[in-house]
């Protein structure tokens, strides 16, 4: 394999609810950076029906040009039709890297392109980086049950690929009448060679509508000791007009349900206030809630690994400091109301 045919940046762009899923648009700032240190171009491959709309919306957020594959055998995601798209593209234009979202639909097609190409894959990355002079994607990841960072390398297969989790990198501004190039392809595939057949899709309710696009979390641990203590989580949340997070420790024991994890066996958020309270901070946790605009520590432990990744850190009993700030912000919301 010649590495010096492979060159560019790819991300996958996926649409959903006929919008562009918001982790693809963070993918293509993280693949933007990427791009330019190795001085080269970004682009988007986009696969459905009635889709070059997206193109300058994509021009806007970073992509340099946009591979469309635009046809009614692609109105539904499946696994089989996208692939065939996505391989036969990434073949005739060799790619250095493609970046998928670490969604079902992005998870899926990832391993299934992964395998037919064939290449590595590394899985639910959340640091990405370039050697700027060999090329070499460093996809880093929590391992070893979130314990260390491993950095992934995918020394002897191009194209090298990964998928994100969502809400981990962040989208650049966009940049309103910023052009770029579309290059319309296909391939000649019949809609009785695809076993998969879509009968209905249902749009299920989630329960947990809500803690992923919160502007304010209140998240607590077993520092709270108990379900009765882990009430002032929720007391703190109700004064700010917040959501309800949690460590795993918490959901394990049975004081919340798993909707409201914060992890990476949970969910990624973002924030513009994230507290964090009895929260001891292993790292499974930080890569759940790091990008959040302002992280605030409350721990007993003056040496607990929360404060390190925190803004502001008070150290002392949660029981004695949390009553004070529901009281406070209670008496703030009132006077505004």
């Amino acid at each position: 394999m010649s590495f010096e045919d492979y060159r560019g940046i790819w991300v996958f762009i996926e649409i959903k609810n006929e919008k562009i899923a918001p982790v693809s648009l963070e993918l293509l700032g993280a693949g933007r950076a990427l791009a330019d240190k190795r001085n080269s171009s970004l682009a988007g491959i986009v696969i459905g029906e009635n889709i070059t709309s997206y193109c300058p919306t994509l021009f806007e957020y970073g992509a340099d040009r946009v591979y469309v594959y635009d046809h009614t055998i692609y109105s539904d995601y499946r696994t089989e039709s996208y692939m065939k798209a996505l391989l036969h593209c990434s073949q005739k234009y060799k790619p250095e890297v493609i970046l998928y979202g670490a969604t079902s639909t992005g998870k899926d097609l990832a391993s299934a392109v992964a395998t037919d190409l064939p290449t590595g894959l590394t899985a639910d990355t959340t640091i990405l980086d370039i050697e700027e002079d060999t090329g070499l994607l460093l996809a880093s990841r929590p391992a070893f049950g979130g314990n260390i960072m491993a950095t992934i390398l995918c020394k002897k297969y191009r194209p090298q690929m990964a998928t994100v989790r969502p809400k981990v990198m962040k989208a650049l501004p966009p940049e309103k009448g910023r052009q770029g190039e579309i290059i319309e392809e296909s391939i000649e595939l019949k809609e009785e060679e695809i076993r998969t057949k879509v009968l209905k899709v249902v749009q299920e309710m989630k329960k947990n509508a809500g803690i992923d696009e919160a502007d304010i979390i209140v998240a607590g641990g077993k520092g709270l000791v108990n379900k009765e203590g882990f009430q002032l989580i929720h007391l703190l949340a109700q004064a700010l007009g917040g959501a309800v997070g949690a460590s795993r420790d918490v959901v394990e024991a049975g004081w919340i349900d798993h909707h409201h994890q914060v992890g990476q066996t949970g969910l990624t958020v973002t924030p513009k206030i994230y507290f964090a309270i009895g929260i001891s901070g292993a790292i499974q946790h930080i890569v759940g809630m790091q990008n959040s605009s302002l992280i605030i520590a409350i721990n007993k432990e003056p040496d607990a690994p929360i404060f390190q990744s925190s803004h502001y850190g008070i150290v002392g009993d949660a029981f004695e400091i949390v009553p004070m700030l529901i009281e406070a912000f209670s008496e703030e919301v009132a006077q505004h109301v």
